[in-house]
């Protein structure tokens, strides 16, 4: 069977930070809460650097700046209407897995607000990778509503990894 996360390492430091152990047991986490299977759904998580995700920033979203993590679902699964639970998508068979579609994550900046949150990069990366795979599943934090159930749902999913709610200060 295919794992979960197909990760891809453009900086080798997320090779030593142990990125695929940490985004498999949040995307586990965050499937298990959401109350979908682990087997049947897939998603890639790529690992890079500021230089690069300031590139698919740039290119994709007209903001040519670093951000901490980019996400691109397989396709919309948005809700209808604001403040709403998106569509969950349903497994797939082992052999052909639900695609959720991609993640890039950048180590420059996730070590830069974990520093200055002087939170673990484990548990800022934990949360990052969660924040992700929510919007591959439709979530989203445009209008506030919709913004309040994104953050609920993390902090709930974080909660059960053991880690604090990243929204409250």
């Amino acid at each position: 069977m295919d794992p979960l996360v197909d990760i891809v390492i453009e900086d080798p430091r997320w090779e030593a930070f142990g990125l695929a152990g940490v985004a498999t047991r949040a995307c586990d986490a965050a499937l298990k809460a959401l109350g979908l299977p682990v087997q049947g759904f897939t998603l890639c998580l790529m690992g890079c650097d500021d230089a690069h995700i300031a590139t698919l920033n740039a290119d994709f979203r007209g903001k040519p700046t670093p951000t901490n993590v980019l996400s691109w679902p397989s396709e919309e699964r948005a809700a209808e209407y604001a403040g709403e639970v998106p569509d969950l998508p349903e497994a797939g068979p082992a052999d052909d897995p639900e695609h959720l579609g991609d993640i890039a994550i950048s180590w420059d900046t996730c070590l830069a607000e974990a520093d200055a949150a002087a939170k673990p990069m484990a548990d800022h990366v934990t949360h990052l990778v969660v924040h992700g795979l929510l919007h591959l599943l439709g979530y989203d934090h445009i209008d506030d509503t919709d913004a309040i159930l994104m953050e609920t749902t993390e902090a709930r999913i974080l909660e059960k990894l053991g880690l604090s709610d990243p929204y409250v200060i």
